[in-house]
């Protein structure tokens, strides 16, 4: 640690946090307020190993006075901890002693897209939030989100760029399994249980702080393509349900929330300017900071200025900088020119006043969480805390709660749960994973049950070894080939179908053929087969409607849930184990 301490007012834990961001701001170069600006994503490795993507060395971003990071993929929690400890050190050595701030996507679950979440590696792995939905349970949701952020505390993860808010109100969308379903109501209440218990009632050292996102609600996309890419970069609102996508936002808002990220689309045939959000200004300061209230951290979702700057294409990079500054942004998420910004407020096209602004949040968002005081973890602990016995078992439990059972067969062989010893044949799991509750056998016509673990259909965007091959959009029918070839295995013995939901597939035709049918959000196998023999129960609802057709589907409203005619299963349905 330098010896701030003894010299800088700042430095007194004992005064209040606004007076210490005054007195902090005073001795701050626009170099130090331009850093403060840039979240890049950051690599756990070695000081001058260049970045993830293309991005620069750790040594050149610290150079450029950024100290705010977001992680992706990980190794050790010890090797996080001994890395976040080394990078926090070099940052103290500058003569202000600002700490860094670290943060994450999701990463307790299945998901792995590293423009999403990612596996949950040494942390402990629950289900999806989608999971979380089926439950309905916001004390299971609270209990998850406080398992999060002890697991982040120990290796100095201090942002959650999450909750994902968003209303799955388009079936196709790829994004729709980081959701906590399509009701707007069901939403907001597990949103609000997520952030409280990632920050506790309000952010101090103990917490961690939450970024909700995407406002204002990134569910109604046209076609339900992402606007990662240029051709998902329309959200739409046939329906007129603009102001129910805002719900959960007024909800986590009243509960506190620190930080909030807007999308990337744009807002088409509404009252607002035909630009992607973050750079909206009628968006992000007149409905969300006027209108709403919040006066938190605005961060933009990532790479707006350099990749994914929809509706302002015409525009320089610089130009593009400064209509986000302008419409109210505070911080802008995976970028990195900090001197591009700099440059703007030496030549007077950006007001140092302005930067000063979101200084104030970034700075009084480090004084809350107590990292001047703290900057460091205690590697030891991390080692044994993350992913800790207590914590898997608690994320095992609750995937196997969060099924949901769909159909189940009356009496006999492929009634749930499996009873006996039957002879199995299986698909998506192992042997060993059966254990002694089953013999599994080669072929269908050899057994007494069939298992097949099936994942929700999609169609592959982009060429293979592109980060857009990550994102699962497209039609949700399984192939002709891939039903008639389940129909006939269903036809040789009864057949048990459990199938992955991270969007509502096409289901009809696997339901009229299968002995049972049941529906995971995120399940290791250890999970799904405590279900299927009865060793835990089924536990879950629908978080949305299961569509009988692609046709229902193309028909249905994008910004409006339930909207798909005759669903094959109900938003709520879920059978029991008797």
């Amino acid at each position: 640690m330098t010896d701030t301490s003894a010299r800088f007012p700042y430095m007194d834990a004992t005064l209040d946090i606004d007076q210490r961001v005054d007195d902090l701001l005073s001795r701050m170069e626009v170099k130090d307020k331009a850093g403060l600006l840039f979240q890049p994503m950051a690599q756990i490795g070695g000081i001058d190993e260049p970045g993830p993507f293309g991005k620069p060395p750790m040594r050149t971003l610290l150079d450029r006075r950024i100290n705010h990071y977001n992680i992706l993929f990980v190794p050790s929690a010890r090797e996080i901890a001994q890395w976040h400890n080394a990078i926090q050190l070099r940052a103290l050595q500058h003569p202000l002693g600002i700490p860094v701030t670290i943060s994450s996507d999701p990463r307790h679950s299945f998901t792995n897209n590293p423009a999403m979440a990612l596996l949950a590696g040494p942390f402990s792995q629950w289900p999806e939030p989608l999971g979380f939905a089926a439950v309905g349970s916001e004390e299971l949701v609270e209990q998850f989100a406080d398992v999060t952020r002890r697991e982040y505390l120990a290796v100095g993860i201090r942002t959650a760029l999450h909750p994902q808010v968003d209303l799955a109100t388009e079936p196709r969308w790829a994004r729709t399994a980081g959701t906590f379903g399509a009701d707007a109501g069901l939403v907001a209440r597990l949103g609000v249980a997520y952030v409280r218990g990632l920050q506790g009632d309000q952010v101090g050292t103990h917490s961690v702080s939450a970024m909700a996102k995407h406002f204002p609600g990134g569910g109604p996309q046209r076609d339900g393509e992402d606007p990662h890419f240029p051709y998902g970069r329309e959200q739409v609102y046939p329906g007129g349900q603009f102001d129910l996508h805002l719900e959960p936002f007024r909800a986590v808002i009243a509960a506190g929330v620190s930080q909030i990220m807007p999308y990337y689309g744009i807002p088409v045939g509404t009252a607002y300017e035909e630009v992607g959000f973050s750079f909206n200004k009628g968006i992000v300061t007149g409905l969300l900071r006027e209108q709403l209230g919040f006066d938190g951290i605005v961060c933009t979702d990532w790479g707006i200025i350099s990749h994914t700057y929809w509706g302002v294409e015409h525009l320089s990079h610089e130009e593009r900088m400064v209509k986000a500054l302008d419409a109210g942004i505070d911080q802008f998420g995976g970028e990195d020119d900090a001197d591009t910004l700099l440059a703007l407020v030496t030549n007077g096209t950006v007001s140092e006043k302005r930067i000063d602004i979101s200084v104030r949040r970034l700075l009084r968002e480090k004084f809350r969480l107590g990292l001047f005081e703290a900057p460091f973890v205690d590697v030891g602990k991390a080692e044994t805390l993350v992913g800790g016995p207590e914590a898997r078992a608690a994320g095992v439990a609750a995937q196997a709660a969060a099924h949901t059972l769909l159909k189940n067969a009356e009496d006999g062989p492929g009634s749930l749960p499996l009873r006996g010893s039957p002879r199995l044949y299986i698909e998506g799991l192992a042997a060993e994973e059966i254990g002694d509750r089953a013999q599994v056998v080669a072929t269908p016509d050899q057994a007494d049950v069939a298992v097949l673990r099936l994942v929700a259909p999609w169609e592959q965007r982009g060429e293979a070894g592109t980060y857009e091959t990550f994102f699962h959009a497209g039609s949700l029918a399984f192939p002709a080939a891939e039903v008639a070839r389940i129909q006939a295995i269903c036809r040789t013995t009864p057949t048990v179908v459990d199938i992955y939901l991270e969007r509502p597939a096409i289901l009809a035709d696997i339901a009229e053929a299968a002995a049972s049918l049941i529906a995971n959000f995120g399940a290791s196998p250890e999970a799904f087969v405590k279900v299927l023999f009865g060793e835990a129960a089924p536990q879950g609802r629908l978080p949305f409607d299961i569509p009988p057709s692609m046709a229902a589907v193309e028909a249905s409203h994008s910004d409006v849930p339930f909207d798909t005619a005759d669903p094959t299963f109900r938003f709520g349905f879920g059978l029991r184990y008797a």
